[in-house]
């Protein structure tokens, strides 16, 4: 008969092999056999920490790995595991001091530096974390994780280059890393290259074809590829993969946005359901609040993945400024780690500043309940960083939807949508889940760009022919567009038309946009293709521009802004949504309500019409931008008097 130790270790043997089966029950039997026939043996206490770290039963997985050090004090693997089971527990300081205790054992160890560069970012130190992640290179240069991890870290700084190259080294170690292929594809997509990008995800969705995230991203970029309905297939192949997936569920309302192909009454059907959803799935919503009932402050607090150089923050700025901070205190929740000088402008204005990115709903939701907020509000809608599912839990007595987005949000907790009543006239109210609260002249206020850039004068007189702009995302140029713009060169045989998009830069997606344009019978020899340039310059190309035409059924509005303020007025087809009437919003707060049309033909009379009287245009571009400057889109100090009041009445309305 053999002797308890061999025993053990054909215990031990069996445990291993049931183990990596994934046959748990059996191997922790096997194991805890093995702790009786050797209890001094160190090696069954550190499988069944093992065992139960896989089971994700951390606390157990402690004990056991606790067991183990006891015995051997210095087992490298079990320090080491013993820190995955706290980190699994967000316990970081007990976990980074078993990975240090690694490191003591092990100097260099590649995988303890890895996770305390992620015991790192999941603490907001961003720094420390791509310090750690180099450490771990340095150590061992095939840890794929590191660079995946480095990579994805600089893509959410805005260092698009550097996170490609981490990213791709990353892939030359391991090609079929699922988190690796999603984190290129994004940085590819947010570059321009939008052709590598979905390539990128589908080599996703082949290796992992149940794998919803990936779904999702390759949704989003056939979408901004003009594949509509192969984008909004592989959206809902992600929530049919996933049905709780709400990030998805708001890429298919955002997506709805592009066309007019789905009923009003459908939209507000399909965000009802994401309403219902995320109110689902939030748990037992707050019922009462911390703040005080009758504040001579009121606490606003905004949320936002856009605290950056985004459009979200130029038309935030000026406003944050003129706030009267004796009336109204600013709390600000930033779900991204994004950071540049436009957000320590921004961080001047608010008395906190608080990161949520890397936070759970429930708890970005308690520190907010924990605030003592009055009023949030939510500056995203359904667009990229939105924290929707937070506001289903109800953190804030009242609660706001603005700016950022241009439809109903869905979500039964959001009280209010603010918008001016040339955005949403009184007879499309019920487009909302929310009630709408009307600002005075405009929802929107701009904040003129900061630099010194003359406007140039009328190109037309130089050229001898009048140029057309579009500075608009590829993806809302749709076949109506196309149609209209074709007629309006036809009617005017000299015209020119003049593209800008960072998707230009990608020769595939040049190619496929230049054969729309055919079948449209537009002649490419009237076209130009710009690519991205940085900000100053793009506005600079304003000189090469004499009208912009917007979009439909998704008008522009930052771009809108940007063209008055350097003299360049713009055509808008007003729709029956608070997104198609965005430009006649910012158009009419500018004073320009003569370039609002609210038909297509009147649209393309309007287009050919500005043609004939250049002398008048150049008048027009020559006083435009003071024009803009004194008018209700750009009146800071009396959009944020505004502001302050609709917070302070929609408080007292909830009282």
């Amino acid at each position: 008969m053999s002797d308890p130790y061999s025993q053990s270790r054909n215990a031990l043997s069996q445990a291993q092999h049931a183990a990596k089966a994934g046959d748990f029950e059996i191997a922790s039997r096997w194991a805890k056999e093995a702790t009786k026939l050797a209890p001094r043996n160190p090696m069954a206490y550190l499988l069944l920490g093992d065992i139960e770290l896989a089971r994700s039963r951390f606390q157990v997985a402690v004990k056991f790995y606790r067991e183990a050090l006891r015995r051997k004090p210095d087992l490298i693997a079990a320090h080491g595991n013993l820190g995955l089971a706290w980190l699994r527990q967000a316990e970081y300081r007990k976990a980074a001091e078993s990975f240090e205790r690694v490191l003591r054992l092990h100097p260099g160890d590649a995988t303890a530096l890895l996770n305390l560069g992620n015991i790192a970012q999941a603490q907001g130190q961003l720094e420390h974390a791509l310090r750690y992640y180099q450490q771990a290179i340095e150590a061992d240069s095939n840890c794929a994780e590191a660079y995946n991890n480095a990579g994805a870290l600089r893509f959410a700084e805005g260092a698009i280059d550097e996170a490609r190259a981490l990213l791709e080294q990353a892939l030359q170690i391991a090609p079929e890393d699922l988190e690796t292929l999603n984190n290129l594809g994004n940085v590819l997509r947010a570059a321009g290259k939008l052709s590598e990008a979905i390539h990128t995800y589908r080599k996703a969705t082949t290796l992992y074809p149940e794998h919803a995230g990936s779904w999702n991203n390759l949704g989003n970029a056939l979408l901004d590829y003009f594949e509509f309905e192969a984008g909004i297939a592989a959206l809902r192949r992600a929530v049919q993969i996933k049905p709780d997936y709400a990030k998805a569920r708001g890429n298919i309302l955002f997506a709805f946005n592009f066309t007019a192909s789905f009923s009003q009454s459908f939209c507000l059907e399909q965000a009802r359901e994401y309403g219902r959803m995320v109110q689902q799935h939030a748990g037992a919503r707050f019922t009462s609040w911390t703040c005080v009932a009758a504040p001579k402050r009121l606490r606003i607090g905004l949320v936002s993945g856009d605290f950056h150089s985004h459009p979200v923050a130029f038309f935030l700025e000026n406003l944050l400024a003129q706030i009267d901070h004796s009336k109204i205190e600013l709390f600000a929740y930033q779900n991204s780690q994004k950071n540049d000088a436009v957000t320590d402008r921004l961080k001047s204005h608010f008395a906190a500043w608080k990161v949520i990115d890397g936070k759970n709903d429930r708890e970005a939701a308690q520190l907010i309940h924990d605030d003592g907020v009055h009023v949030l509000i939510d500056l995203s809608g359904h667009t990229a960083g939105n924290r929707l599912p937070v506001f289903a839990w109800k953190p804030a007595p009242v609660q706001v939807t603005w700016l950022g987005y241009f439809a109903t949000t869905g979500v039964a907790e959001i009280d209010y949508l603010l918008a001016d009543e040339a955005g949403v006239p009184e007879n499309q109210r019920t487009q909302f889940t929310e009630s709408v609260w009307y600002l005075p002249d405009t929802r929107l206020c701009f904040s003129p760009p900061d630099v010194n850039l003359p406007v140039a004068p009328l190109p037309a007189l130089l050229n001898g022919h009048i140029t057309f702009g579009c500075f608009q995302a590829l993806a809302k140029v749709g076949d109506e567009v196309l149609a209209a713009w074709s007629k309006i060169l036809m009617a005017l045989p000299n015209a020119r038309l003049r593209f800008a998009n960072k998707l230009l830069h990608d020769s595939a997606i040049k190619a496929q946009f230049s054969e729309r344009l055919k079948q449209h019978n537009i002649d490419l020899a009237r076209v130009e293709f710009h690519g991205a340039v940085a900000r100053e310059a793009y506005l600079a190309a304003h000189a090469e521009v004499d009208v912009i035409l917007d979009t439909f059924p998704y008008p522009g509005g930052t771009t809108t802004c940007e063209a008055l303020w350097m003299g360049v007025p713009t055509v808008t087809l007003a729709g029956d949504t608070l997104l198609s009437r965005q430009g006649a919003s910012l158009l009419t707060a500018a004073g320009l309500g003569d370039w609002v049309c609210d038909s297509e033909e009147a649209y393309m009379a309007k287009a050919i019409d500005v043609a004939s009287d250049l002398a008048q245009q150049a008048r027009q571009r020559s006083e435009l931008r003071q024009q803009v400057l004194v008018s209700s889109l750009c009146d800071a100090p009396r959009f944020a008097r505004h502001f302050e009041e609709a917070l302070w009445a929609i408080w007292r309305s909830k009282l």
